[in-house]
Formats: structure tokens, sequence, C-alpha cells
């Protein structure tokens, strides 16, 4: 026997931003990305990281969150950015997070436009992301939209007990 599987209408898809409420939702997704992209060893933020640095009194990043008949159906996780050579400030998404029982409906598209759009409000000229080298899937999605891979870019990053021996050098060597 089979059973056809009808997803509810786009119209029932709800795009709001992220609030302290959300808080342990956010992290619990942002735990599954990185389980999905195996990598759910690296991720030590913790809730209450993200309270602090997103919903308190300087916030380092905003959210908004895809909800399907009141449900969670994903997130994107961004900040505002500013190109020295373009002159003008972008955004970007550090984390998109689609929950699977809802992928294939355009939510993460949704979200990303939501995020370029207001962007764009701002003043902004462009959108930034990284990709996980062996995540395949999200390189296609991208590709698709139109968010190309930059030939002439590479990140580069500094984290843990050696970012915190450069912070605390001094500035002229000795």
């Amino acid at each position: 026997m089979v059973v056809a599987v009808t997803n509810p209408p786009s119209s029932d898809i709800v795009i709001r931003p992220g609030t302290s409420e959300d808080v342990e939702t956010i992290h619990a997704a942002l735990l599954r990305l990185g389980a999905h992209v195996g990598a759910h060893q690296e991720i030590t933020s913790t809730a209450q990281d993200l309270r602090t640095y997103g919903f308190g009194e300087k916030p380092a990043f905003s959210t908004l969150i895809a909800e399907v008949g009141g449900e969670f159906a994903g997130l994107c996780l961004y900040f505002p950015i500013f190109s020295t050579w373009m002159g003008r400030p972008g955004v970007y998404v550090q984390d998109l997070y689609i929950e699977d029982r809802f992928r294939g409906r355009r939510i993460g598209e949704r979200l990303l436009r939501r995020v370029a759009a207001q962007c764009r409000k701002d003043g902004g000229v462009y959108l930034r992301l990284s990709v996980d080298t062996d995540n395949e899937t999200a390189k296609a999605f991208y590709e698709q939209l139109g968010i190309a891979w930059s030939s002439y870019e590479q990140v580069q990053k500094i984290v843990g007990e050696a970012f915190f021996a450069f912070a605390d050098a001094p500035e002229e060597p000795t």
C-alpha cells in the first residue's frame, strides 16, 4: 500500500524573528545541524550563550524562525557585515537549518530571501555565507538560488587557546 504524504500549503509557513523564548529551540536546532554535518563535537555553545549574546543588551546576531502549523520548521541565524571594497553593508548567514520533515518546501529559500530583503532595506548590497566542504546538498541548494562559490576567497580562523594566546600577546613582539 502506498500512502501519499501531503505537505500543508505554503500559506501555513510563518517566518518571524526569534525571541529569547526561542533560545532552547534555537540551540537544539544548532546541535542537530552540527550532527547533520558530522561536527557535533565542535559545538560548545550553550543555550545561555545564545541568550546572552543574541538577546542581551548588545545582540551579536539575529534569528528568523520558520514555523509550519505552529511547529518549529527551521531557522536562519545571521548578523551584519561590511565590505570596505564595496563601501556598503551586507549580511552574513552563520547558520541555516531546516528540520528534515520540512525540507523541500522552500523554507530555507524563504528564510534567506527574508534576510536578504531586510539587509537591502538597511542599505545592504550582499549576502555571504560559508558551506561545510562536504555538504554537497547545501552547495547545490545555494547554487540553485544564485549564491555562488567564491573562487578567490578562503575562510581562515583561529580558535580556542590559540586565539587567546594571540589576543593576549603584546602588540609589539618582545
